[in-house]
């Protein structure tokens, strides 16, 4: 799972975008897509700036004792398997980091936009504004987890197996191997990362 700053701030961007060029009435008619075009856009370019750093600690995670950390990871890759180690890694964490990240962001927009339709929110403390971004983040993580799982089950057994064909002796259940652990995780550090979101959003304007 990747840092989330490089994601969120140019998604806010792509938002904006969207709506210079939609209109602010069309956008929000056809919310949902901007959403998705804009968390999407935003995953890809984050991705091709930090997939060397996520290949590198999908290696340290599904391989024991393979290096100390990043920097330490790093550098033996780069020195055992050449820069083309990470190239190869491209493709599998893009089918995971974008599904997972478009997800995220369009459950966590949609679950809050439920959730404050029924209170009045010009009345809402900040203390409740926090209190619905983190439970929408961890609605918005739990959902994001789930999806991104047989992605991030993949790209562990290939980190593993060297490339081997994994996808057809996995199965539906093998897919989904350690979800319970995945869910805990992936939903509290949402949970926090939102509440920062939400704040970011109401100081640049971007909340409606």
């Amino acid at each position: 799972m990747m840092p989330p700053l490089p994601v969120r701030l140019p998604l806010l961007s792509f938002q904006q975008k969207s709506i210079d060029v939609l209109g602010a009435e069309k956008a929000k008619q056809n919310r949902t897509a901007v959403y998705v075009v804009s968390a999407g856009c935003a995953e890809f370019f984050a991705s091709v700036a930090l997939f060397p750093l996520e290949a590198t600690r999908i290696r340290l995670v599904s391989t024991h004792g393979f290096a100390n950390g990043l920097i330490d990871g790093f550098g033996k890759i780069l020195k055992n398997e050449g820069i083309g180690a990470f190239d190869s890694a491209f493709g599998p964490i893009l089918f995971k980091q974008v599904p997972y990240t478009i997800t995220k962001f369009v459950a966590f927009e949609r679950v809050s936009e439920a959730i404050l339709s029924q209170f009045d929110k010009s009345q809402m403390s900040a203390g409740a504004s926090t209190a619905v971004n983190l439970g929408s983040g961890l609605i918005s993580g739990f959902a994001a987890a789930i999806v991104s799982q047989p992605a991030d089950t993949m790209l562990s057994k290939i980190n593993k197996t060297k490339g081997l064909p994994v996808a057809g002796d996995l199965g539906l259940r093998g897919s989904f191997a350690g979800l319970p652990t995945r869910l805990f995780m992936v939903g509290g550090l949402t949970a926090g990362q939102f509440a920062i979101y939400g704040d970011i959003k109401k100081f640049l304007g971007a909340t409606k």
